[in-house]
């Protein structure tokens, strides 16, 4: 049948790729999501309460330390600005030590002072960035033009072996909590290769996730072992997150979690965040065994988490490795923003697009090439389009799939934990 000009007309429009949106309209489509990070380390001295009496040395601390200023940070409020980074889980974490009273109560008070430094933080700055307690906050100080600090422990080593210290977390606002980091605690066994204590959760562990699920704080795989995390997923009545954790297929890191596991977060309603922490993104043999020296040389690798530090110390020996990075990443280049990509993609694939999110591990070792601080966020939102991620896809993958599993974690207390 000859074709008429109105079918060959059709046929031509049905056929034609459309164009590809230009720049400026990828930058009004990410003004317009929310992007929410659900990973951000902190130093106890964010937003110091008072300076140094020496002029040079109070500037320095100002630039390390004043989330205000466009400073030494990967996250300040300039670069959020910037990048159109509305959002972050400001983290309260703490190293893994010895499993005993004295580790506890140590570990508790430094938790204390992370909590003191991102409340001192919204209080001082309160007309720049405000405390999110719930979703619903999130959404309210987003819409009227806030930045955004939300809550989440890093290890809950620091809760003893008191679950009644969980209650108390929350009170100070934190809405997620990691079991485990690098080093098995009272929790549980964590991803690191030592053998295993718990054969994954302890009767602790269980406890603390109950009262977590009683209480509405999110339940954190990430740094888990598999045996603990397929664990938490089973023993949670909420969905549960993995807050900064990437795909093992495809990279092969004990931080990452393979399809099994992907499928198992996603069957009961979770979320992964995927983390952009190059390491985690694109391992190199020979960066790895650099990057583990280099940590052993700063005192900071897991040989060295029974010593015991002053927080002076421990930030000495911190703030040198964090400094030699930048030559490590000189001498083997780092992941990049569409290797990252690659593993968002592998989440959708094998769990879908409701259970994907992202988190950034900024300043804690997170960054790669392209997103290596919150001004240049917005890359990110450019390869989404560049994968054919539409406005609706990117607004889940930037915050939304986190926003209803928070949800659900709150409608889960609501019913008393069940």
């Amino acid at each position: 049948m000859k074709a008429t000009p109105l079918l060959l007309a059709c046929t031509l429009a049905a056929c034609a790729t459309p164009p590809a949106p230009t720049d400026a309209e990828v930058l009004a489509l990410h003004r317009r999501v929310l992007t929410l990070d659900t990973h951000k380390d902190i130093d106890p001295k964010l937003a110091p309460a008072s300076l140094p009496a020496d002029p040079a040395t109070a500037a320095e601390f100002r630039r390390r330390f004043d989330p205000s200023l466009r400073g030494a940070q990967q996250v300040d409020f300039p670069k959020m600005r910037e990048g159109g980074y509305d959002a972050a889980f400001f983290i309260v974490y703490t190293d893994q030590r010895r499993l005993d009273a004295g580790g506890y109560a140590r570990a508790l008070a430094e938790a204390n002072q992370k909590f003191d430094a991102i409340h001192r933080m919204v209080q001082k700055h309160g007309d720049e960035i405000g405390l999110a307690l719930s979703p619903d906050d999130v959404e309210r100080l987003h819409g009227a033009g806030k930045l955004v600090a939300c809550i989440g422990i890093e290890n809950g080593y620091p809760m003893g072996l008191d679950p009644a210290n969980i209650a108390a977390f929350h009170a100070r606002g934190a809405r997620y909590m990691s079991l485990a980091h690098n080093g098995h605690n009272q929790l549980g066994d964590s991803h690191t290769p030592a053998a295993p204590q718990h054969g994954g959760l302890s009767e602790l562990g269980r406890r603390a996730i109950a009262e977590m699920n009683r209480l509405g704080i999110m339940v954190d795989v990430s740094h888990a072992s598999r045996d603990t995390m397929l664990q938490a997923v089973a023993a949670s009545t909420a969905p549960v997150i993995a807050s900064h954790s990437g795909a093992r297929a495809v990279n092969d890191h004990s931080r990452n979690l393979d399809d099994d596991q992907l499928r198992a977060i996603a069957e009961r309603g979770g979320v992964v965040q995927c983390v952009a922490l190059a390491e985690f993104v694109k391992s190199d043999a020979e960066r790895s065994r650099a990057l583990a020296a280099w940590r052993d040389q700063c005192g900071i690798g897991p040989q060295h988490q029974d010593t015991e530090l002053d927080e002076a110390e421990s930030d000495r020996r911190y703030q040198r490795f964090r400094d030699g990075l930048l030559a490590l990443d000189q001498r083997f280049p780092r992941a990049s923003v569409r290797d990252f990509v690659d593993h968002i993609d592998h989440v959708v694939r094998v769990a879908g697009i409701d259970h994907v999110c992202i988190g950034s591990d900024f300043d804690g070792g997170g960054g790669i090439d392209g997103w290596n601080d919150a001004s240049t966020t917005a890359n990110v939102t450019r390869e989404l389009v560049r994968r054919g991620y539409d406005e609706a896809q990117i607004r889940q993958i930037w915050g939304g799939n986190l926003l209803r599993v928070w949800r659900q974690v709150e409608a889960v207390a609501a019913r008393g934990g069940r």
